[in-house]
């Protein structure tokens, strides 16, 4: 089976991916995440105090509240990510110069392979959820790294937690086809050949169920 465009663009995430983070080293890696995180939860913590501040440099209009929050969280969120970002930088370059800096950018490596490979595999739960396996390319069916990617993406949404906002996302993998899924189409009611419908008899008898014959009429129901 030749190597089809999924394929090579898998190959080419994780290896841009795996280079990338080799260059920096593991510590910036994971540093940067730390950063990330950090402006977030100072963004969250602090930006009902800062909002007054900056509202009354807002002009009064009906979105003057929106405006002043929206600018409070950026102010800090920004803020916060450049100032950790220029402390992480400064240990990260500590490290790679040290003695373990081969080590740092060995793991580097395997990090962003890792994290490669997990990119590669949320795009293809997407692409899979909106096209659908019918409508596929064959580049996409025949690929050598389906298999691997539809294993690890069923692993990855099972390992979801129940509590967060991610329904959405549930709900395309869901559907009929996309991996994950476990629920077939909706089959129409079939209604029996040879069986006439029902009559009601006057007398307050229950509906009988009369059975045809081919060729044959269903008989008319009596008259009191």
């Amino acid at each position: 089976m030749p190597v089809t465009i999924l394929d090579l663009v898998v190959i080419g995430v994780v290896l841009l991916s795996a280079l990338l983070a080799a260059v920096r080293g593991f510590t910036r890696e994971v540093l940067a995440i730390v950063s990330w995180v950090a402006a977030a939860a100072v963004a969250w913590a602090f930006h009902p105090q800062l909002v007054p501040f900056i509202k009354q440099y807002i002009p009064a209009s009906s979105a003057q509240d929106m405006i002043s929050l929206v600018a409070a969280i950026a102010v800090l969120f920004l803020g916060t990510l450049i100032v950790v970002s220029i402390v992480t930088a400064r240990i990260s370059d500590f490290v790679l110069d040290s003695r373990i800096g081969a080590l740092d950018r060995t793991l580097g490596f395997v990090f962003g392979a890792a994290r490669g490979l997990l990119l590669a595999v949320i795009g293809y739960l997407f692409f899979t959820a909106l096209v659908g396996t019918e409508k596929m390319p064959v580049w996409a069916k025949e690929a050598k790294s389906r298999p691997m990617l539809e294993e690890t993406g069923r692993s990855l949404v099972g390992m979801l937690p129940q509590e967060i906002n991610a329904d959405f996302v549930k709900n395309l993998l869901k559907k009929p086809g996309a991996p994950g899924s476990t629920e077939a189409p909706a089959e129409e009611p079939k209604t029996p050949v040879g069986t006439a419908p029902a009559t009601t008899l006057p007398s307050g008898n229950a509906p009988v169920a009369t059975p045809a014959r081919p060729g044959t009429v269903a008989p008319a129901p009596s008259r009191p």
